[in-house]
């Protein structure tokens, strides 16, 4: 199982640890990772592997809903097929 997690907010030094030592604390592995700064926004996306998470995907939801507020960011995961489904035309 697969999904994207996508972060959005203002750029600051940190977020890629804050987000990525959850995943590896729950043991999901990052397939791809895209980033780009907007101005001076930060946003990145990248799709996840979940098939050896230690957790609930509703749980690893919310820890990364409760890290993006200590960071500052939004953080948002979706599995890869709904992803795909509301993305194709």
């Amino acid at each position: 199982m697969k999904a994207f997690i996508t972060v959005i907010g203002d750029d600051k030094i940190g977020i890629i640890h804050g987000v990525t030592s959850i995943l590896k604390k729950n043991n999901v592995n990052v397939l791809d990772i895209n980033q780009t700064l907007l101005q001076d926004y930060f946003a990145m996306m990248m799709l996840v592997d979940l098939k050896e998470m230690s957790l609930g995907f509703k749980e690893l939801k919310q820890e990364l809903q409760m890290a993006g507020n200590e960071i500052g960011v939004t953080i948002k995961i979706q599995h890869e097929d709904i992803f795909n489904t509301m993305h194709t035309v």
